[in-house]
């Protein structure tokens, strides 16, 4: 995903090609379109050192919920840990080595990928490096965000211990708190990762 810039501080929605001066915004504005309401831009001060602090919260917090269990369940005397690759696993051993993959990219190794590269990235701008690589790495960035489901799998995992509760004792374990708060510092990262204000100051460290 590039961006539409036609200067510093002017740009094009992505959704209607109107374009835009963006160099009025402050700590904390937004700029929409007139056209269309499309989200521009979201201005915030001292953005990268945020997205550093959340991504890496975010990361630690992912080897947490991938190293304890995520969930037990007791019924009939029988008890039952699973730690979500093993989950993964389970659903491979059943046959359905499809959904397997397409569960384990979409909740762990996109999202992990992404906060790793946020973080890269976040670094990068931070420090004032001139990266060869961090173009590439932000578009990367804003195109793999749309495939990840973080928040998706969580609510749906709380909506299922509703049906579960029924039939049997269900426990969380430190896994399953630890994706909870992976997906709340995931959220943050990338919601401080502006990008056009990104785009912006990878433009400006260019030689």
């Amino acid at each position: 995903m590039s961006m539409h810039t036609h200067s510093d501080d002017q740009m094009a929605c992505p959704s209607c090609d109107h374009l835009y001066d963006m160099s009025g915004l402050e700590q904390g504005q937004q700029a929409r379109c007139g056209t269309c309401n499309h989200l521009l831009a979201t201005y915030r001060e001292h953005a990268y050192a945020h997205v550093v602090a959340f991504s890496i919260s975010a990361l630690i917090f992912f080897v947490l919920a991938c190293c304890f269990p995520f969930m037990s369940f007791k019924s009939s005397g029988m008890e039952s840990v699973m730690t979500l690759p093993q989950a993964i696993t389970q659903i491979k051993g059943e046959g359905m080595w499809d959904l397997a993959i397409l569960v384990a990219c979409f909740i762990l190794i996109i999202p992990a990928l992404v906060m790793a590269l946020t973080a890269a990235l976040g670094i990068s701008l931070l420090a004032g490096w001139r990266n060869h690589w961090a173009k590439d790495v932000a578009k990367l960035i804003f195109h793999l965000q749309v495939w990840s489901m973080v928040e998706v799998f969580f609510i749906g995992v709380l909506v299922s211990l509703f049906k579960i509760a029924d039939m049997a004792t269900v426990g969380v374990g430190i896994a399953f708190w630890s994706y909870a708060a992976f997906a709340i510092f995931f959220t943050l990262a990338l919601s401080n990762l502006d990008t056009f204000q990104t785009w912006k100051n990878l433009e400006e460290l260019e030689p």
